[in-house]
């Protein structure tokens, strides 16, 4: 366990050195689909979702009539279909429900709400094609759990069914970063730094649009009505007091929320397959999702 925490620490550092030395956005996207590359089981399917690219992950025996809609993480301005190709067959292994990931718009080509508008699409869009919303979970990691929670948010306001249930890894959900883990775990995460996330919440809000909005910072947000939320985070993660704090308001609103954290777990650590943690998480997520879509 030691060995694969230090094999993978080691990978983070080298690539987070070579970003600081060399920052230009296409080799740090590049470098992050490299980072993050890991077994990919079940078939892949390129298609397009909404007018945008898309990947379905899919075991053989998958079901037809149920689906994971994936919104990838990377700080609004990174991460890609293929950045998260190993994470979401992963799920689809664990789960046996099909994967669609989407590659939505990024800063700071898009600024918001261009990926919260991309990923709402999505979900209306698989509502069109017929798809249940009983059989539907909506999952993301980090921004891409920003993302996840929005189009819940989003769907409730237009009038829309919600999906079965909700799947949010390491979910960065305030962009105002008030929580105290982003001083606390300043130095424990060894994935995500607070000038770095600063310097994302700039890129994708660019001028005039405040961290308060409620897609920006969903934690604030109303959370009445929405459907059951599975939240996994790190003890290490400088985004935990994000799911902490969104546990603690969603079961006041009457959420149902389960909150798990993991001790000594870096901002998502589920992305890297060799961690005996993260096949422990990813399993959970599988029962999770098995118990709300059948």
């Amino acid at each position: 366990m030691k060995d694969a925490r230090a094999r993978v620490a080691t990978r983070i550092r080298h690539a987070i050195a070579q970003w600081e030395q060399r920052p230009v956005l296409a080799e740090i996207r590049a470098g992050l689909e490299e980072l993050m590359a890991g077994p990919v089981p079940g078939r892949i399917s390129e298609t397009e979702i909404a007018g945008m690219p898309a990947a379905i992950h899919a075991m053989p025996e998958a079901p037809r009539d149920r689906v994971i809609l994936f919104c990838h993480g990377g700080g609004f301005q990174i991460g890609s279909l293929r950045s998260h190709a190993s994470l979401m067959a992963r799920i689809a292994e664990a789960s046996g429900v099909s994967v669609i990931g989407i590659d939505y718009r990024l800063a700071p080509e898009s600024r918001f709400p261009a990926a919260h508008e991309d990923c709402f699409s999505a979900y209306k869009t698989l509502l069109e094609e017929g798809y249940a919303p009983g059989k539907i979970i909506v999952a993301g990691d980090s921004a891409g759990g920003s993302l996840a929670l929005g189009v819940a948010l989003q769907a409730r306001e237009a009038g829309l069914p919600m999906p079965a249930g909700l799947v949010l890894i390491s979910a960065w959900l305030d962009l105002k970063m008030g929580g105290e883990s982003y001083i606390s775990r300043a130095e424990q995460d060894i994935f995500s730094k607070t000038p770095q996330l600063k310097a994302m919440v700039r890129t994708y809000l660019g001028r005039g649009v405040e961290p308060d909005h409620q897609l920006v910072t969903p934690v604030d947000a109303d959370l009445a009505g929405l459907p059951p939320v599975l939240i996994h985070a790190g003890d290490f993660d400088i985004t935990r007091d994000d799911s902490t704090l969104f546990a603690t308001r969603a079961q006041a609103a009457g959420v149902d929320v389960t909150l798990k954290i993991w001790p000594e777990m870096m901002h998502h650590f589920q992305v890297f397959a060799e961690l005996p943690e993260a096949q422990e998480s990813l399993a959970d997520i599988g029962d999770f999702i098995k118990n709300r879509v059948g």
